[in-house]
């Protein structure tokens, strides 16, 4: 079932670094056991608003490109036993390739709310910028290619309209653990984190991950900064409402997902 959250209380926008964490503040923490992707985030914060299939679709619609709906469905997922959400998405394949520019234009064109807009116009920039300083170039010049895709538009766009939906004022994330490997990209095999991901890694928290391989997606670091998250332990706050994502990649030795809990600031409970 859909459920809605619209508390009266004032919203501060995800740019703004939440206002005051005061009592009132409405808090999102994610736990990333093994670090974080784009259709990690999106599943969370689905999974954490207890949307349904119709309405994620509906979300899904407001992006205004026809070749993103019906592609994204929310599906049970279970990793040793333990039950979670995880996010089937079928997307056809696309070689195009899209300026900063090009990207802009599509979530202006939308019909997501101007702070989600503006949350997901910050995140490809964040991007841009961390490719543009990779290679030497311009942000304006960066032909995204992954990154790029719709998979990642719809992620970021997704994760953005999702965090305002649920009405957050503040996101606590746990430091992001990253290990050792490589990763096949569009420039060949490179070593993670990836060069863009290790620029968008700056001042934030990190510790050690026992499986090999990448472990944070550019598209999530953008979107933490983007949403301005805080990183840290557990903020104190009374519990509403918590979930479990997975993603698709596998790992021996830990599940691949995520932790997340929505919750009031403060230690009072009102039971």
């Amino acid at each position: 079932m859909t459920r809605h959250n619209h508390d009266a209380h004032d919203h501060q926008h995800p740019g703004d670094h939440h206002g005051s964490h005061n009592a009132a503040a409405r808090i999102i923490t994610v736990r990333p056991a093994s670090g974080l992707s784009g259709d990690i985030m999106l599943a969370g914060l689905a999974a954490l608003g207890g949307l349904d299939n119709a309405r994620l679709a509906a979300l899904t619609e407001e992006l205004n490109l026809p070749a993103l709906q019906g592609c994204v469905r929310l599906e049970p997922r279970s990793v040793n036993h333990v039950a979670g959400f995880g996010c089937h998405i079928d997307l056809p394949h696309e070689h195009e390739h899209r300026t900063l520019a090009d990207i802009l234009t599509i979530i202006d064109a939308s019909s997501m709310p101007e702070r989600a807009k503006e949350t997901a116009a910050r995140a490809f920039r964040l991007l841009a910028e961390a490719e543009g300083a990779v290679h030497g170039i311009a942000p304006e010049s960066v032909a995204f290619h992954e990154v790029g895709a719709l998979d990642s538009i719809l992620d970021t766009c997704l994760v953005c309209r999702l965090f305002e939906e649920l009405n957050a004022d503040r996101l606590v994330c746990g430091p992001l653990p990253l290990a050792d490997g490589f990763v096949q990209c569009a420039h060949g095999r490179i070593a993670v984190p990836a060069p863009a991901v290790l620029r968008l890694l700056e001042g934030v928290p990190v510790c050690a991950f026992a499986g090999r391989g990448e472990t944070v997606t550019p598209t999530a670091a953008a979107l933490l900064k983007a949403l301005n998250a805080d990183f840290g332990p557990w903020p104190a706050m009374t519990i509403r409402t918590t979930a479990i994502s997975y993603g698709t990649k596998v790992f021996p030795d830990a599940p691949n997902g995520a932790l997340w809990a929505l919750g009031d600031a403060g230690h009072q409970a009102r039971l």
